[in-house]
């Protein structure tokens, strides 16, 4: 039976290091992660970016990874492409999360070690601890009881990427570092209603609804054209909305539909902070990655969030602030709230010197303020 270390360079990694002629792929850059992954590299100098698009590299297809692989040698990898999606989405194709993550991180990360790359960083999501798990989640609560089952599927392929880079750097001395991040949000999210993780949804209901108290029929056209469909059942939201009489009672009276109880309590950090501990990582020194840990560990795992969470209701006042949307809001707790909790132990991180920067009123500000230009930077509402 042929070896499957037999393709792989014997050479050491060839740096520790990423400079500005580094050859860095970065897998999803024009996802929410990757996008700013790639702006934080460009920030800093790197010009031997490696991207490609899902019509380019399907990342699924096993032989084209390798093809890939053999012609540019990325020295880095970012392992930022996922299927994602909010509550929604996790539940109607559960199928869809399990099957499609573990095809493409297992390509990447085996290719990354097959091609000797100096360091892959692998992006996974707090989703992966336990539904009732201790607050604020330690990196070693992992597999410690139950996933939440709403998003089980997604976590259970996210933590065969986790134990996957810990078994190639136990086996083969990789340096592959999984990431944990808190909820992501800012510019260039994902505001499909029927996908979009809960803070985009947010932010764009509120925006219809602002646009149905002031009777803009063609700024609702105009916001499904950039954004996408708009479901039925918020459609006929909006509808009663438009219907409520004067301008005062659209104003005051208006009301919108959001799922759960509003109970939750969730953790966010903006994407920018995100890449920025990510290139941080990359390029921190091996063994203080391991002192935050124990001499030797080759189970690295790192949480990246702000440390500080609130209620999903608390969210939602917030960001209907924002956007200035003034009616009320109803919660339907005939629908899944997910798990109750979710906040990260950041400890490990701020041990090595990293901590988050970005308030999350002036990240939904400035997320907000983005998603009100098009592609060609006008103003749609």
């Amino acid at each position: 039976m042929k070896n499957i270390s037999e393709n792989r360079s014997s050479s050491e990694p060839r740096s520790s290091r990423i400079c500005e002629d580094s050859p860095v792929f970065v897998a999803g850059h024009r996802g929410l992660v990757g996008s700013a992954i790639v702006r934080k590299l460009g920030s800093e100098g790197c010009r031997n970016l490696i991207t490609r698009t899902h019509d380019e590299l399907d990342l699924m297809d096993q032989k084209a990874v390798a093809e890939f692989f053999r012609k540019q040698r990325p020295e880095y990898v970012f392992l930022a492409a996922a299927k994602v999606g909010g509550i929604n989405a996790n539940n109607r194709y559960p199928a869809e999360f399990i099957y499609n993550n573990l095809l493409i991180q297992t390509n990447v990360i085996h290719q990354a070690y097959l091609h000797n790359v100096s360091r892959l960083l692998f992006l996974g999501s707090s989703c992966i601890y336990p539904r009732m798990a201790p607050q604020p989640l330690k990196e070693e609560y992992l597999m410690t009881g139950p996933l939440e089952p709403t998003n089980s599927p997604y976590a259970v392929a996210k933590i065969a990427g986790i134990e996957m880079c810990w078994s190639y750097n136990r086996q083969y001395g990789t340096r592959f570092i999984p990431v944990m991040p808190a909820n992501l949000y800012g510019p260039d999210d994902n505001y499909d209603l029927e996908t979009s993780h809960v803070l985009p949804a947010l932010i764009r209901k509120f925006h219809l609804a602002k646009l149905a108290t002031q009777d803009d029929l063609d700024g609702i056209e105009q916001d499904k054209d950039t954004y996408g469909p708009i479901p039925e059942d918020i459609r006929s939201n909006l509808a009663d909305i438009i219907q409520a009489g004067s301008s005062s009672e659209k104003t005051n009276d208006s009301v919108i539909h959001l799922w759960g109880t509003g109970s939750p309590r969730r953790e966010f950090l903006h994407v920018d902070d995100l890449a920025d501990a990510a290139v941080f990582l990359m390029n921190r020194p091996w063994d203080s990655l391991e002192k935050a840990y124990g001499k030797g560990r080759s189970s690295l795992l790192f949480n990246v969030g702000a440390g500080e969470d609130l209620s999903i209701k608390e969210l939602a006042d917030l960001v209907s602030a924002v956007v200035g949307y003034k009616g009320s809001i109803a919660w339907d707790s005939t629908k899944p709230d997910g798990t109750p909790r979710k906040l990260l132990d950041v400890t490990k991180m701020e041990s090595i010197g990293w901590k988050w920067r970005t308030t999350l009123e002036k990240g939904i500000k400035e997320t907000y303020e983005k998603y009100l230009r098009n592609e060609t930077g006008k103003i749609i509402a």
